[in-house]
């Protein structure tokens, strides 16, 4: 399960890196702290319930049952390895035409459609909403999965898990929000590219045709690249929560053992 275990470091996560490299972001600029940074995202009353939760006595809890194999330890690497691939898998698929039946269907253009029909930005902003929504949905019932399956399992992380159930009640309006605003992102970086299209193509005295976009070498097809790359970064951020129960219990494990 090695593969399961490897994370990346916050901060400068694979998404931020990813929109940069589009330049549709611009690089952060170093300078406030974690600390300073989530005092942002956290309200007053907020501050006050994870002050709670922080600061209660975690009660006196039986060792974890914990050896050289746990069927809980092995459950959670286990489901969240083929939660992540058949997420990836449902991505690749979706973003790569002829790559098989998706249940999400990548926009393509309409045979016959004018330039104006085709380069509408509405049906790749509604295809990424529903890949956000299907990542959420995942993930958000993975990781109270894991709280439970811990919390019944190690109970010296019954702590732990009230605090990753308070954090994600709090930050996940605003985590949603922020990551809503990585379409807008891509319809810029859309725009970009159609633009640089229809200047090689007038350069160049030759028809843009919508036809053409699909085609290897293509604009748009080299934007569903793009797109793959951006909903791959973010589906690994949102792992990061539930990786972090993993690891947690994975430390757990190691010391009781």
């Amino acid at each position: 399960m090695t593969r399961a275990l490897t994370r990346s470091h916050f901060p400068c996560s694979r998404l931020v890196r990813t929109l940069t490299d589009l330049t549709v972001l611009e690089a952060d600029e170093p300078g406030a702290g974690f600390a300073d940074r989530l005092s942002q995202w956290v309200g007053f009353a907020d501050a006050i319930g994870l002050c709670a939760v922080h600061s209660e006595s975690p009660a006196a809890a039986p060792p974890a049952r914990v050896g050289k194999s746990s069927p809980a330890r092995d459950g959670i690497d286990e489901e969240f390895a083929r939660a992540r691939l058949a997420l990836e898998n449902s991505i690749r698929m979706s973003c790569r035409p002829g790559a098989g039946k998706a249940r999400l269907e990548l926009p393509m253009p309409m045979a016959g459609a004018s330039v104006k029909e085709a380069s509408a930005y509405g049906p790749y902003r509604r295809f990424h909403a529903a890949q956000q929504r299907d990542m959420e949905l995942t993930v958000r019932a993975l990781r109270a999965r894991f709280r439970e399956k811990i919390a019944v399992d190690a109970p010296g992380l019954g702590q732990l898990v009230d605090l990753d159930e308070a954090m994600e009640a709090i930050l996940g309006e605003r985590e949603a929000k922020l990551l809503a605003t990585v379409t807008s992102l891509l319809e810029k970086r859309f725009g970009q590219l159609l633009r640089s299209a229809h200047q090689a193509a007038a350069a160049a005295g030759l028809e843009d045709s919508p036809a053409l976009w699909m085609k290897p070498g293509g604009w748009l097809l080299g934007f569903c690249q793009e797109l793959e790359m951006v909903l791959l970064a973010e589906l690994e951020l949102r792992l990061q929560p539930a990786l972090g129960l993993i690891e947690a219990w994975n430390n757990e494990r190691t010391k009781l053992t």
